[in-house]
């Protein structure tokens, strides 16, 4: 009798073992994303491929051939968690939700910084043809394919605050962590991310052309479409960090450059980011 007792209570306490542990797996918070929200802040470094930008107005139409252009690093700094400052680092801004368990719907703004090379020798195109009491008439002339300095005089062209790139992206989250063996994802979790994206360039361009009055306002300039892939770090459910790689085409063709409307500029180029970004993840 004591035998069978035994044997009863040691199927009992398995049986319940079996239980509490798949309850356990099934009621972590990370074991199903769907409705939950998450919003994240980081900084980046960007580069640009090489890219022909052409000057629009009145009185001139040329255009600078391979143009290349940086960013402009602030490196870690208090300025990128002071909200007086905030927008004078390269940062990146997301807020998104969980339609599913694997599938992201996210509102993003990327703040990068695009400062045009200056004092280098250049191909030009087109013409100059300004009145000869402008300051700016020094740079007149026809153009063929000639090679010019790019100086100060001729023009000062720079996204710095910034070269905006507002986004929607669709993406997809994948649990990773069963590669590192790791049981408890609620502690810590591995998850790798892949997203396409497309929005709106909205700069605030940054420009002195032909020596006329400096032009510095935001305006909707063109469209740009991305990719990337991502590294996520989860920590006690709730916290991330974020490492990305994010490459696209941006395509301006309505860059203001002076306080003249009918004046502007046109370009197009790739770019590349690397973004690290720290954030938290939660249901309402």
């Amino acid at each position: 009798m004591t035998h069978l007792l035994t044997i009863r209570f040691t199927y009992i306490f398995l049986f319940l073992s079996f239980t509490l542990f798949s309850q356990t797996d099934k009621t972590r918070y990370t074991s199903s994303n769907k409705g939950k929200f998450f919003i994240s802040w980081g900084g980046n470094r960007d580069s640009y491929s090489k890219s022909d930008i052409r000057f629009k107005g009145e009185d001139y139409d040329f255009t600078i051939k391979d143009a290349t252009a940086k960013d402009k690093p602030k490196g870690w700094h208090v300025d990128y968690i002071n909200p007086a400052r905030m927008t004078i680092p390269q940062t990146n801004f997301k807020l998104g939700y969980f339609i599913s368990d694997n599938y992201t719907v996210s509102f993003s703004i990327d703040h990068m910084k695009y400062v045009m090379t200056r004092n280098r020798n250049r191909r030009v195109n087109g013409y100059i043809n300004l009145p000869e009491e402008e300051p700016g008439s020094i740079d007149n002339g026809v153009f063929n394919n000639e090679n010019k300095i790019i100086s100060e005089d001729l023009v000062i062209f720079e996204h710095t605050n910034g070269l905006n790139y507002i986004h929607v992206e669709f993406a997809r989250h994948d649990d990773i962590s069963s590669i590192f063996n790791i049981q408890n994802t609620d502690t810590f979790q591995i998850n790798i991310t892949e997203g396409i994206g497309t929005g709106v360039l909205y700069p605030k361009t940054n420009t002195t052309l032909l020596q006329k009055e400096r032009y510095d306002e935001f305006h909707v300039s063109g469209y740009g479409i991305s990719a990337n892939v991502g590294l996520n770090l989860t920590f006690f459910k709730h916290f991330f960090v974020q490492l990305d790689a994010k490459g696209g085409y941006i395509n301006m063709n309505d860059i203001r450059t002076t306080s003249n409307s009918s004046e502007h500029a046109e370009q197009s180029f790739f770019f590349f980011q690397r973004i690290i970004s720290f954030g938290g993840i939660f249901r309402l």
